[in-house]
């Protein structure tokens, strides 16, 4: 392991971080396919990547490899989707970002794959960002996934060439070799938090203490040890306690599964030193830590023709063991909870006259769409495919009904009693017929609206139902009642229900941006209840349409 990456010396954006990341591919893709009538068989694989002998670009030191991954399209077309971290002065890297695709058998998926040199000046810059222009190829290879999983031990070796030297050349100049391994994912909801420190390590520096760092690794059945997660680099420390890690059960195979947890003792040219190192399972790591006594680190040494661990006194321990569980929107899906969709819409004045064409309201004789009925449709498209019935309450706010007071919160189809409306086509032609039946006024009011949603979803809450509400207001401008909306939004956050406020038009929707608790801030009611969660998010729809 004497080529894994490191956070020091500046180098912290660009090398990776703390514990292992994936690349992500939605569990809901499979839902989504069958929900089209799609039904190939659809597996998660997750994919890892080594290389050898790569060439030396750097002068005074090892080149600094990054791994990048395109797919090729049907059309032709190269989209870029993954890359790894860096790994320091290394021509033989093994990286830890690990990429997950869904695999179709019956599509033929075309990676590719490109090794760059990072010049040592970009170190500092995240990964994400780096321009690959900037930086020096190192060789690059392309396979089909299903060329990698139908291999024995599902790995594939592939020789790196010099894209000029494989178009102009029959035989290309040797490049290194790039190795991708394949792993199916067998979806795991628990993670398992660990904050792990070693005592009395053995110092591998003549002047100084070492520097150690933690590498976990997994033991494949071919024996393979493929790396999954590390710890941060303390500097000067032989007694070190570094930050919690964690680790999903799927990433290491089931709680019994071998791990290989190796001590390194950090140097700047890459080669770090073995301190030490133990094989436990994450059952045996739970072990550690409720018996409070440490394992005793081993070093592999060489006794004749003969390999030998040589037991150190050095000693790991779990300071912190603690599993989670962590449920999904899906999770939730198959326990039987539905989702209802209802919209309400602003009617106010400031949306112009619908039947002038600079109107937001204007209905397009053409039958195209203005910004409201978009809005509804691609909102609506997505959330009615979870809602059983397909019968959604529909409301406007802002208007006054023929010979009737303004109204903030009146029945879309025009009834007195009955709100809902039959699917997207519904909402659109009910949409339209109320048009045509109100008057467009004012002020922008969603108090209303807010509190008819939060009832319903009481009244299905006493009702012990399982449902959940989602609730979309479309709107051209500012909320004129700030301090009611957000009192009606605070007394909704203990409820099944969520606000999606979407903006149409050119106006500035900064102040709306208040509703919306992102940045960490939850909305207080004028009596000082502080909301026990966020159920709004806001979004212009100039910035989303599409």
């Amino acid at each position: 392991m004497g080529n894994c990456c490191s956070d020091v010396g500046g180098r912290m954006a660009a090398v990776g971080g703390t514990a292992a990341i994936t690349g992500n591919q939605s569990d809901a893709v499979d839902m989504y396919l069958k929900s089209r009538g799609i039904h190939g068989i659809l597996s998660q694989i997750e994919l890892s990547f080594s290389a050898t002998n790569l060439r030396d670009r750097d002068v005074f030191s090892k080149s600094d490899p990054m791994l990048v991954v395109y797919i090729k399209e049907r059309d032709g077309a190269v989209i870029e989707v993954f890359r790894t971290e860096v790994v320091l002065n290394s021509l033989n890297p093994t990286w830890i970002k690990k990429y997950t695709i869904a695999y179709h058998f019956e599509v033929v998926q075309t990676l590719l794959f490109h090794v760059f040199d990072v010049d040592t000046q970009f170190l500092n810059i995240e990964v994400k960002m780096l321009k690959l222009e900037e930086q020096q190829s190192l060789g690059e290879a392309s396979c089909a996934l299903s060329e990698i999983v139908t291999k024995p031990n599902r790995s594939l070796t592939l020789d790196l060439v010099r894209r000029v030297e494989s178009v102009s050349s029959t035989h290309s100049q040797h490049h290194g070799k790039l190795t991708v391994h394949a792993e199916e994912c067998f979806s795991s909801r628990t993670t398992a938090e660990m904050m792990l420190s070693c005592l009395d390590l053995e110092s591998k520096d003549l002047f100084s203490k070492c520097d150690p760092f933690l590498v976990i690794s997994k033991l494949v059945e071919s024996g393979i040890s493929i790396p999954v997660c590390k710890t941060e680099v303390l500097k000067n420390d032989h007694n070190p306690t570094w930050k919690p890690v964690f680790l999903n059960i799927q990433q290491v195979g089931s709680k019994d599964s071998p791990l290989v947890i190796e001590c390194f003792n950090f140097n700047s040219n890459g080669k770090h030193d073995l301190i030490g190192k133990v094989q436990k399972s994450l059952a045996d790591l739970e072990k550690i830590h409720s018996g409070r006594e440490g394992e005793n680190l081993f070093l592999p040494t060489l006794v004749g023709h003969d390999c030998e661990n040589k037991i150190l006194k050095s000693k790991l321990f779990v300071e912190n063991f603690s599993e989670t569980i962590q449920h999904t929107f899906l999770d939730y899906l198959a326990g039987g909870v539905e989702l209802n969709f209802m919209v309400a819409i602003d009617f106010t004045a400031s949306n112009g006259n619908p039947r002038l064409p600079d109107s937001l309201h204007y209905i397009d004789p053409s039958g195209r769409q203005n910004a409201y009925q978009k809005a509804i449709y691609e909102v609506g498209e997505v959330l009615q495919f979870y809602d059983t019935d397909k019968c959604f309450p529909a409301w406007g706010f802002g208007a006054r009904p023929i010979d009737g007071p303004v109204s903030h919160c009146f029945n879309l189809n025009g009834s007195n009693n009955y709100c809902k409306v039959e699917g997207i086509r519904g909402i659109m032609m009910a949409y339209t017929s109320a048009l045509f039946n109100v008057s467009l006024a004012g002020p922008t009011l969603f108090g209303h609206v807010v509190n008819k949603a939060a009832l319903i979803a009481s009244q299905s809450l006493a009702d012990e139902a399982q449902k959940y509400f989602v609730l979309l207001i479309i709107t051209d401008g500012v909320v004129t009642d700030l301090q009611e909306t957000k009192d009606a939004l605070v007394k909704a956050s203990d409820l099944p229900l969520s606000i999606l406020i979407v903006g149409v038009g050119g106006a500035d929707f900064k102040e709306m941006e208040i509703l919306d608790a992102d940045k960490g801030e939850r909305l207080e009611s004028s009596t000082g209840r502080v909301a026990s969660r966020d159920i709004v998010q806001f979004v212009p729809f100039r910035d989303v349409q599409g």
